[in-house]
């Protein structure tokens, strides 16, 4: 499966918001998708093992725990993939981080 394959998919994206802020048992991760998607416990462990397969998350066994977190491997594929894109977004990012400094440095002069 490739990579925006997985990330096309809203609800595994969102278990990746989640492991992204560190390492979560699949109880945790399941109770909170369920809440927000509404969708089955067989159904958020289906997902889980989408992201397992494909590399986006690992797993560890502590006792009858499963925690999950993210692995970064994939993640820097998908920006690699971007980074030939990246020309069209960053000058307008730039432009407009100059327009606030600007700005800024106006207001500052019109307080003295």
């Amino acid at each position: 499966m490739h990579a925006f394959d997985v990330l096309g998919d809203p609800v595994r994206r969102r278990i990746l918001e989640l492991l992204a802020d560190g390492e979560r048992s699949s109880g945790e991760v399941t109770a909170v998708i369920r809440e927000e998607f509404g969708i089955s416990q067989p159904a958020v462990s289906q997902h889980l093992k989408v992201l397992r397969e494909t590399g986006f998350a690992v797993v560890r066994a502590e006792g009858t725990r499963r925690l999950y977190a993210v692995d970064s491997a994939p993640l820097e594929e998908v920006d690699a993939w971007l980074d030939r894109f990246r020309r069209f977004w960053t000058p307008h990012l730039d432009a407009l981080a100059t327009e606030i400094a600007r700005g800024k440095r106006a207001r500052r002069q019109d307080r003295q």
